[in-house]
């Protein structure tokens, strides 16, 4: 009955906006537990009779209370969120073309696909009905055992549902006919001719928590909805062994995994990604990186989608090179490291000035400086140095593939870019390193890590958060506050509102949060009853 009055009084509320708009809302406030609180949560049907003031189970109740609204107003979005298989990635060396994959689950019942983690793309897609798609019986890969890779079915999953042409996220909508067709994608790769195409559909992706680094148990589990390419076609490198399960794009477009996490306020709009020297590593979302890292803004650059920033200088050891500043991309996709032609050139040719070695090229191997020895030669470490002084350091700068008969077999594995002058630091120099890609503040963090959850410190987390199935979200929460690539993230806005306008919107605005502060009190009333 209670429950029921709160109803009709809330309508009320409701159907006087208006006028409420127009005045001023007020209504007095009552303790829980006075003696008028008391009599008007209380109900017949309630056998659970209400503490003495003052009691110890009073302070209980009251600070039980406290918290449960701290994890209210905190919500998820200070939460980490890990796969629910784990947070750990792995390599398999040239068996997977060397990028790092993480093991996600889709659908209902949940499906497992092993996906490549990709920076520099922003579609979740997997092999998904298919009319050209890579094996996926694990005894076509040496590294795989027993488990076979799996092909997704939309008809197979109950929480599947066709994503139309007719949602802002479509951007293949000069090839529907109608709106109300099922959206195509075709997504094409910098490696030549390697592409992915099929349909657009949304589907659940099943995530947990991660609290001081240790999973939570299976009440903590996450089921949130995002758009996934079901990839029907798929060509180039990704029929030779690359992303044979699918890839997840980590980008910044509104179509990547981490901006419908943000979106639906699971996570801060962050997330890291852990390479180690073993092969493999970790990846966090909503993960804002310890407060000891060094960090570097990204960068606005025009018709460039993607994690850009800006190096002021590379150094040999302790000696920068001169006019050595450039533009790179940070992409997890790719598995070694392109500079631009100048800057290319300078690196190589210094580093070769410490190697004492004979020049080889070999069979299949692309990289220009290569060598072969008995030892493998120490060489000074590569920094990039970056605004304020920060600086990444990679220690190990060669690439040892082959020791065979006493010789060592290694390259310097630096390529020259083709994009137009942009360098594209790619997961061999991120080894060592917790990568953080802050969406919320524009920037790249960065700090020595060994990827072991026992000893990285763990992402700033509220305990414990109510499981429920987001949704995925509505045309016109897109349309609000959603997260772009940096070059338009980063703007303000070019035109400032009118006084009058500005002054009407603050009223609407104040008197609108009076009218959602006195629902939650109503609200609040319900919860304790």
């Amino acid at each position: 009955m209670a429950s029921r009055s709160v109803f009709i009084l809330f309508c009320v509320l409701f159907l006087a906006t208006e006028e409420t708009l127009a005045s001023v809302f007020s209504s007095r406030m009552i303790h829980r537990f006075s003696d008028e609180g008391r009599a008007s949560i209380r109900t017949p049907s309630s056998s659970e009779s209400l503490p003495d003031k003052q009691s110890l189970e009073y302070y209980r109740l009251l600070a039980k209370s406290d918290f449960r609204r701290q994890r209210m107003n905190l919500g998820a979005k200070f939460q980490s969120l890990v796969p629910s298989e784990g947070s750990k990635t792995i390599s398999s060396g040239n068996d997977f073309g060397w990028l790092h994959y993480t093991w996600i689950d889709i659908g209902t019942p949940s499906v497992s696909f092993l996906v490549a983690l990709d920076t520099g793309s922003d579609l979740l897609w997997i092999p998904c009905n298919c009319v050209q798609c890579a094996p996926l019986t694990s005894t076509y890969y040496s590294s795989l055992a027993t488990k076979d890779l799996n092909e997704y079915n939309p008809s197979s999953s109950s929480t599947s549902k066709v994503f139309l042409c007719s949602h802002k996220l479509c951007d293949s909508t000069s090839d529907c006919e109608s709106p109300k067709e099922q959206c195509p994608y075709t997504v094409k790769y910098l490696s030549g001719n390697t592409s992915s195409s099929g349909l657009l559909v949304e589907d659940i992706l099943h995530l947990t928590y991660n609290t001081n680094n240790k999973l939570m148990n299976g009440s903590s589990t996450v089921k949130a909805r995002v758009v996934i390419g079901c990839g029907k076609k798929q060509s180039g490198d990704y029929l030779d062994g690359v992303a044979p399960d699918g890839l997840m794009g980590l980008g910044p477009a509104e179509i990547s995994v981490p901006s419908f996490l943000s979106k639906t306020g699971l996570m801060r709009n962050s997330f890291s990604l852990c390479f180690d020297e073993e092969d493999s590593g970790r990846i966090y979302f909503g993960d804002m990186g310890p407060s000891i890292q060094q960090s570097t803004p990204f960068l606005q650059l025009e018709n460039n989608s993607g994690y850009i920033v800006g190096v002021e200088a590379c150094c040999i050891g302790n000696s920068c090179l001169k006019q050595t500043s450039f533009t790179t991309f940070i992409d997890s996709g790719q598995s070694f490291t392109y500079l631009p032609e100048e800057i290319y050139r300078k690196v190589a040719l210094e580093i070769d000035r410490h190697i004492n070695a004979t020049s080889k090229s070999f069979e299949g191997v692309s990289w220009e400086y290569c060598y072969e020895s008995s030892v493998e030669p120490k060489v000074p470490a590569i920094k990039l140095k970056f605004s304020h002084n920060n600086t990444i350091v990679i220690h190990k700068p060669l690439f040892v593939f082959q020791q065979s008969q006493g010789l060592v077999q290694f390259c310097l594995p630096i390529s020259p870019s083709e994009q137009g002058g942009i360098g594209s630091i790619g997961q061999n120099y991120m080894r060592g390193y917790r990568m953080v890609f802050d969406r919320e503040n524009m920037k790249l963090g960065w700090s020595p890590s060994k990827c072991q959850e026992d000893k990285t410190e763990p992402p700033q987390a509220s305990p414990g958060s109510t499981s429920s199935p987001y949704p995925l979200p509505t045309e016109e929460q897109q349309s609000r506050g959603h997260a772009v690539s940096p070059a338009i993230a980063g703007k303000t806005p070019s035109k400032t509102p009118s006084s009058s306008s500005s002054s009407r919107s603050s009223c609407i605005l104040s008197s609108m949060m009076r009218l959602f502060n006195s629902f939650l009190l109503l609200h609040w009333v319900v919860s304790l009853m």
